[in-house]
């Protein structure tokens, strides 16, 4: 089969690879038929993980199943499913708990699986065309009869909206809050357009990029161009001096500064200073235990300088984490289907798995246009 590997820092390519297979009774395997590049694949693709040459990318994903093992109950050949990036055994404690993103059994020794990425596991990505997918019936989503029509809308499944409405519900946003978003990615996006989907009065996306903060505008949300002024000071106008009720940090450890140097701390300690005292943040950017890449000595060992003390003072609180994708995913899905939501807006791009090189490079330069890229091998 055709997919795309990671090769070496910012060199991928699509390749000849053997065929994804069903290796166990409970997999199941899928045709990719959409597939996302994420913001987080960026890491990798930058060179600043572990990940290992040969590996196949890509874990968000959406395709047609073409083969069951003969375990496998529920999920049947023909069906059109949508994959959460946790590879999940559905009967660990954590899994039991409603905590699929930190699997006790996928990955020995961590918590945690997902599919072509560093340090989550064997399990190859769905950048290509085919895909196995492990405890099948726990681990793919059947997707309605409208799943071709809207398979935009569906594909964002996989990950990136359930991870920003996970960032909503670490905050633990309600009607009628006040909502600042750091990072109008399209996690942010979708963090944003999930506090608005759950009634916040008011909810500001902080970013430096126009497109992405055209779409945050599009969508109803206020943008802050935090290229134009303290994105602090900005925040605390639109909210009478006081600050948001709730926070969500959807950029991770490698966010710059407006003159283009890496700060680790600046999008946390930024929402800090954002969020009224006793209120609550969501964090799910990315931030590792370890980058020797990183140019801030304290990243290096995978530590911020992170601003405590005012945390402290205001009484603040934070989750944080990758998001259970399983526990939003059935919910998201039927507001899809039931035409209450189209997160397809973020869509700049449907491409073919021969574009994937060419996609990585204009994603990763944060180009004008290039929002959200789409693979359909």
């Amino acid at each position: 089969m055709r997919a795309l590997i990671y090769q070496g820092p910012r060199d991928v390519a699509v390749r000849d690879v053997p065929d994804a297979r069903i290796e166990r009774p409970t997999d199941v395997l899928v045709r990719i038929t959409s597939t996302n590049i994420c913001g987080s694949d960026l890491h990798m693709y930058e060179g600043r993980t572990s990940v290992e040459q040969g590996t196949v990318l890509g874990h968000e994903n959406l395709g047609e199943v073409v083969g069951v093992g003969r375990a496998v109950d529920r999920v049947k050949v023909g069906d059109m499913v949508c994959l959460p990036f946790n590879v999940a055994c559905g009967f660990c404690r954590n899994c039991e708990r409603g905590f699929t993103g930190y699997c006790l059994t996928v990955n020995p020794g961590f918590a945690g699986g997902a599919y072509g990425y560093a340090d989550m596991g064997p399990y190859s990505g769905g950048q290509a065309e085919l895909l196995r997918v492990p405890y099948g019936d726990v681990n793919c989503l059947r997707l309605p009869p409208d799943a071709r029509e809207k398979e935009n809308d569906y594909v964002m499944l996989s990950d990136i909206w359930p991870t920003g409405y996970h960032a909503t519900e670490l905050a633990g946003v309600s009607t009628g809050d006040s909502v600042v978003v750091y990072g109008a990615g399209p996690v942010g996006l979708m963090a944003a357009y999930s506090a608005m989907l759950c009634g916040a009065s008011k909810v500001m996306v902080v970013d430096r990029q126009p497109d992405r903060l055209a779409l945050a505008d599009k969508i109803g949300a206020i943008p802050v161009d935090d290229g134009l002024g303290d994105p602090v000071e900005q925040v605390l106008d639109q909210t009478g001096g006081e600050g948001a009720d709730k926070g969500c940090e959807c950029v991770g450890w490698q966010a710059h500064d407006p003159d283009g140097n890496e700060r680790p701390n600046q999008t946390m300690n930024n929402l800090i200073r954002s969020v009224r005292a006793t209120g609550a943040l969501g964090v799910v950017g990315v931030f590792v235990p370890q980058d020797p890449q990183s140019p801030d000595s304290l990243m290096r060992d995978g530590e911020v300088a992170l601003d405590l003390g005012l945390f402290f003072q205001k009484g603040l609180r934070m989750g944080s984490g990758q998001a259970d994708v399983k526990r939003y995913n059935r919910q998201l899905r039927d507001l899809i289907a039931a035409d209450r939501a189209q997160p397809s807006f973020l869509v700049s791009h449907n491409l073919g798995l021969d574009d994937a090189p060419d996609a990585y490079r204009h994603f990763d330069n944060r180009e004008d246009g290039w929002t959200k890229v789409v693979l359909n091998p």
